[in-house]
């Protein structure tokens, strides 16, 4: 076996295990996070030397290594690299037990990579597994009454997600004979398997991926993980965990059941519908928010409502329309990037008040003008404002849906994004134009943390201003997909 195919993950599990062990007798828990960064950029230039190489496959195919798969493990790579960043400070919170912190982080890390290149249903479920573990305890990792309660709600309805995954992937393999997702695809070409139990099949695998990717109605968990969970692990699992979510789900559905055109059709407009009801629950919920991090938790399940519309162009776009098919991924990278600052801001912010209350953010223009101007910046692109990313990433997925004949969801999108405006630029109002109640300075100490909102801001703008580069990023990412 080529061990380069595993060389990003191996690389992780390596330093997982070495952060770990120094944790034991090291006294200057910094070095576990440098440590840890370390091992994330040896795996991201692992992954890179990897880019342009033709396919690669190990274990009969039940893994891969191409272009799709490197992308996701770039996006995951760079969000835990700016959480570990953004965490330097906060972990203070749980100075025992900074080296598990860290080596969970790297252990989910590798399994969201190892789902990415996943083309077998079995090593599907073993890796989003190794994924999911390690977020559940991280979810709880404060261990106070919201995070136990975060981490508990998370591990019960996991599970049951699990559950009804393993049912959707039972009866595809007792239709098809087969785990392997390329002679699935092979078995469908005839039309012949078309059945009422292939698209429950089919229901049963978009709800199990759908509790990962928080959709509507499998977004339950949502809010209270995100509050209770401590807000670097939140920004990590509305990101990392989001994208490897997405990734699995283009490939399973793309790979396996794009043929005959039809079925793509029928599971296309499925992820169609769940897009309108998702992003209109979260977007409808958010506007009641008191909570920043409860508000940024319905706007993520809103969030997953835009990006499903690309996943409903993928599945009724034409064999070769790239560009559409991109969008998906444009999108993805641009919400790590704002998503991750809006999150980093938050938690220097949330620090000096000890409050995640949007009213305690008053006055926050004056008393810390550049967290106010960077969380500013984020939440102007998520509402998808010039001259943001979020901008150009939702013109992308929404033009790409157009020309996939979803003309009817471009316009519940759009609307949905004016009702989004009003609760994005409520936070903005009240650290601009509020009273302060205090005249004491609000600033962070920790260089790390304002690296790394330092480098998503610039993301957030040089992506808005110049998407070239990452508009062809994408599309040669999604390329490989294309018959």
């Amino acid at each position: 076996m080529n061990l380069q195919i595993l060389s990003p993950e191996l690389i992780l599990c390596g330093f997982a295990l070495l952060v770990i062990l120094l944790d034991l007798g090291v006294r200057k828990k910094g070095v576990l996070a440098g440590l840890s960064i370390t091992g994330l950029i040896l795996s991201t230039l692992a992954a890179v030397a990897m880019w342009g190489v033709p396919k690669l496959a190990a274990f009969g195919g039940a893994l891969v290594v191409d272009q799709f798969a490197i992308f996701f493990k770039l996006v995951i790579a760079a969000a835990a690299v700016l959480v570990i960043l953004a965490s330097q400070d906060y972990a203070e919170k749980f100075t025992r037990f900074k080296g598990e912190y860290y080596a969970l982080i790297l252990l989910s890390a590798v399994g969201m990579m190892l789902l990415v290149g996943t083309a077998d249903l079995i090593a599907i479920y073993v890796a989003l597994e190794l994924s999911s573990i390690s977020l559940y305890v991280l979810a709880g990792f404060l261990k106070d009454q919201k995070s136990s309660e975060a981490g508990l709600k998370y591990l019960l309805l996991g599970a049951i997600a699990s559950a009804v995954l393993l049912y959707g992937m039972a009866m595809v393999f007792g239709l098809t004979g087969t785990t392997r997702l390329g002679e699935i695809a092979a078995a469908m070409k005839s039309g012949q398997l078309a059945s009422p139990a292939l698209f429950m099949g089919l229901v049963l695998l978009a709800a199990g991926f759908g509790f990962k990717i928080a959709c509507v109605p499998f977004q339950m968990w949502v809010p209270d993980v995100y509050e209770g969970a401590p807000t670097p692990v939140t920004a990590y699992l509305s990101v990392a965990s989001k994208a490897a979510g997405f990734g699995i789900i283009v490939r399973v559905f793309f790979t396996a059941f794009s043929l005959p055109a039809a079925l793509s059709i029928d599971w296309g407009m499925l992820f169609a519908v769940l897009s309108a009801v998702t992003m209109t629950v979260g977007n409808v919920m958010a506007l009641a928010q008191k909570n920043v991090k409860r508000l940024l938790g319905y706007s993520s399940i809103a969030q997953a409502g835009y990006l499903m519309v690309g996943l409903a162009s993928i599945g009724m776009a034409s064999a070769n329309d790239v560009l559409g098919r991109s969008g998906l991924l444009f999108f993805m990278a641009s919400y790590a990037l704002t998503n991750l600052g809006a999150f980093i801001a938050i938690i220097a912010i949330s620090q000096k008040l000890d409050s995640d209350d949007i009213d305690a953010y008053a006055g926050m223009g004056k008393r810390s003008p550049l967290l106010a101007s960077a969380l500013s910046l984020c939440l102007f692109s998520l509402t998808g404002l010039p001259p943001t990313a979020g901008l150009i990433a939702k013109f992308y997925i929404f033009n790409g849906a157009v020309q996939s004949g979803l003309l009817w969801l471009v316009i519940v999108a759009v609307l949905n994004t004016c009702i989004s405006a009003y609760y994005y630029l409520k936070v903005v109002k009240v650290m601009w134009f509020n009273p302060a109640p205090s005249e004491e300075k609000v600033t962070s100490k920790s260089w790390t943390l304002a690296t790394a909102l330092t480098l998503a801001c610039l993301g957030v703008l040089v992506f808005g201003i110049v998407p070239g580069p990452l508009a062809s990023f994408a599309q040669a990412g999604i390329k490989i997909l294309v018959p």
